[in-house]
């Protein structure tokens, strides 16, 4: 694992906004339209005006999105509604939340992670990034010269020593608590006790990280340090070296991937019968249940599956379930057509869904219109009240799978994980000057 450091955070200042809660939101990319303009009337000094500021009428290369989040974030720290850590601190953050009527507590600690590229050895992506989301990114921390979000890394600790670590370094100390729009309670502790970096750099060693989420965040970090290397101000102790990372043992029972199940729109309508002709022989078909109330059912009886590459499809013209099972044939045929790709790759059910179903047996080509949902009832909801004709249940990608394809130097297909829950924006923010 790259070095952590412990580094004095810029964090709210409870005194002048009063609840937490009222001033942080999720990451970025997961704010909807709707959910900004939430948090724009939640509180005057919303976390969103920084990390997602809106686009307002007459923008132009002065006046912009990333200037207001500048200014809003230089005035900020001026009037003290942020300040600076008078000592440099490891922020231990747990999560509290509930999934399918079972309560979590997810462990980890935000800290200083000294940058490393890809190949390295020690910083492992599993998904592609796009360019735009970069420079959006690039763009904001260029003009506030901080990270205001952090990048969620997690890393192998089969004895879960980090866990009996921060909980003693936290044992007694009041935690700053929120709870975000979806009742998720997130809490953290300022940890100064410099044994703390000891402590976690001698269980966390030489174990590698792998990005869970975050990695345009990652990514932007290294265009910026060499952004500043070229302009000559990237001096041997810039802060510009390091990234803030939530770091969480991948053992933690804490740390959830959610299924992304697939509701299509572009694709054209087909019964049960019709799509078992185009599967062929590379699928064992078996219509299970009708409507799209059945997908509770169905779902159970796809994570009943041992085999990841299990699907369930529905087909809108006969309202009807299919549980579709790659057979012999099927594998081989996957085998044969993502080449490409390693064999961790190819066994995994979002993975064969998109190259085997979609591409080369629907002949459909990309971009597809496709929305993306996480639990059964969105899935069945969507179905009620929008004409899909075709949706997917799909068995999330582990975390065991996310490590074996990231150390093969491969990266997963789109929307492949999603943890639950997303880290908080306005817990802390790591300056860069």
């Amino acid at each position: 694992m790259p070095e952590i450091q412990a580094f004095r955070g810029i964090r709210y200042d409870l005194g002048h906004v009063g609840s937490l809660s009222d001033v942080i939101a999720p990451p970025y990319d997961v704010i909807s339209p709707e959910l900004q303009a939430f948090l724009y009337k939640k509180h005057p000094c919303n976390v969103v005006r920084l990390i997602l500021n809106r686009i307002e009428p007459g923008d132009d290369e002065v006046n912009n999105r990333y200037s207001r989040a500048k200014r809003f974030y230089q005035s900020w720290l001026a009037e003290g509604v942020l300040f600076r850590e008078a000592d440099p601190a490891i922020y231990v953050y747990y999560q509290e939340f509930e999934v399918d009527g079972r309560r979590y507590l997810r462990r980890g600690f935000m800290a200083r992670v000294r940058l490393s590229a890809y190949g390295e050895g020690q910083v492992f992506p599993h998904e592609h990034t796009l360019r735009g989301p970069r420079m959006d990114q690039l763009m904001l921390m260029t003009m506030c010269k901080a990270n205001l979000s952090q990048v969620f890394g997690m890393y192998p600790d089969p004895d879960q020593q980090t866990i009996s670590i921060l909980d003693e370094a936290v044992q007694g100390l009041t935690p700053i608590e929120a709870v975000d729009h979806l009742g998720v309670i997130h809490r953290m502790w300022p940890v100064t006790d410099p044994r703390l970096v000891t402590n976690l750099s001698a269980v966390v060693g030489p174990a590698p990280i792998f990005i869970a989420d975050g990695h345009h965040r990652y990514e932007t970090a290294l265009e910026y340090r060499e952004q500043l290397r070229d302009m000559g101000y990237l001096r041997p102790d810039h802060p510009a070296h390091y990234v803030l990372m939530h770091c969480v043992p991948m053992e933690d029972p804490g740390l959830i991937v959610l299924p992304t199940h697939r509701l299509f729109r572009s694709i054209p309508p087909m019964t049960a019968a019709e799509l078992a002709e185009r599967l062929g022989d590379l699928f064992s078909l078996h219509q299970v249940a009708n409507g799209p109330e059945a997908a509770r059912d169905v779902w159970e009886l796809v994570e009943a599956s041992p085999d990841p590459a299990t699907l369930a499809i529905f087909t809108r013209p006969d309202q009807q379930w299919s549980i579709a099972e790659l057979t012999p044939a099927g594998r081989e045929k996957m085998d044969d057509i993502a080449t490409d790709h390693t064999p961790e790759w190819r066994a995994l059910g979002v993975a064969v869904l998109h190259r085997l179903v979609v591409e080369h047996l629907l002949k459909l080509e990309p971009p597809l219109d496709i929305d993306y949902v996480h639990s059964i009832e969105e899935v069945i909801l969507g179905l009620q009240t929008s004409n899909y004709p075709m949706a997917v249940l799909v068995k999330p990608a582990s975390v065991k799978d996310i490590r074996d394809v990231s150390l093969q130097g491969d990266r997963m297909p789109a929307k492949s994980t999603y943890f639950y829950p997303k880290l908080c924006s306005g817990l802390v923010i790591n300056p860069l000057e």
